[in-house]
């Protein structure tokens, strides 16, 4: 069955072409996810990333970027949080709720377009926070205003590169752009965790070996089964009674998705303590960046 499901991709010449896009992407993304930005003193970034959890995991979820301090590293964040803020200001604003939810397609799109515009202030304050945190961490050094607004408006653009990369494979390729690179960035550091086992190879830690990919395998499975369950509730439809004759009476059934959100609320739950932990540590040092310009 898997096997000529497999075998699809290479017939089926516009499924190809939207696989072959998705990948082209991800390469783009890899390659501005090494890029760094000026400044950077190697060993103090890696000390400050081996120090910190928190940091660590997110540079998980950006696939390597912020631990290179690249021009992509905020990842997503900046476009989910807006995206959540929009979504929270439609119980809000009711006009709001009017646009997305009355308006149909075009609604979606202006509303989409919000999402965008308010994208660039949170990039520009993430990225001024984080900064921040990293210049009081020794990680970088800015010794001028110029360098400061350098590197804000190139973390910034990165972030919209990304954005614009995201909506470019829900468009042309296949599936959620936003998950699509997340996936991306989670699974790059997998050759180079394969490449690290091979080096360090013990065949007397065997036995642990076998455990962890066993382990690893019922976790994936059991994601899947959450995943993919469903939860069937029962319709019925009434019986109806037209002249001498009687209709309906039918009955049938309605498919829910025991987790309908995915990993999304995960994803939302690590923008949102990304947000206020940048803006504190922008805010914090408002006076200190002042000093400099």
């Amino acid at each position: 069955m898997w096997f000529q499901k497999l075998t699809i991709i290479f017939k089926d010449k516009q499924l190809r072409n939207r696989i072959l896009f998705v990948l082209g992407v991800f390469l783009v993304f890899r390659l501005a996810a090494n890029i760094p930005i000026p400044g950077i003193d190697l060993e103090n970034l890696r000390k400050f990333f081996s120090d910190n959890q928190f940091f660590g995991l997110l540079n998980i979820f950006v696939g390597g970027a912020l631990s290179n301090l690249s021009i992509v590293m905020l990842g997503m964040g900046p476009y989910i949080t807006s995206v959540i803020i929009m979504q929270l200001l439609t119980m809000i604003f009711p006009q709001l709720e009017k646009i997305y939810k009355e308006e149909g397609e075009a609604g979606k799109q202006k509303f989409n377009q919000y999402g965008r515009i308010l994208t660039v202030p949170l990039a520009i304050l993430q990225s001024y926070g984080m900064l921040t945190l990293l210049q009081r961490q020794g990680v970088i050094s800015i010794d001028s205003s110029a360098i400061l607004f350098t590197s804000i408006l190139t973390i910034t653009g990165g972030a919209l590169f990304l954005m614009w990369l995201g909506e470019l494979v829900s468009e042309k390729g296949i599936g959620n752009g936003v998950s699509l690179l997340i996936f991306a960035g989670i699974i790059s550091a997998t050759p180079a965790s394969i490449r690290q086992l091979v080096l360090t190879w013990d065949i007397s830690r065997l036995p642990s070996y076998l455990f962890f990919f066993g382990v690893a395998l019922v976790i994936i499975a059991g994601v899947v089964l959450v995943n993919e369950a469903r939860r069937n509730i029962p319709v019925f439809y009434a019986k109806r009674v037209r002249g001498h004759r009687m209709y309906g009476g039918s009955s049938t059934y309605l498919p829910i998705n025991i987790n309908p959100a995915g990993v999304i609320p995960i994803i939302f739950a690590l923008s949102l303590l990304l947000f206020p932990t940048s803006a504190g540590f922008g805010f914090c040092s408002y006076n200190g960046i002042l000093h400099l310009l």
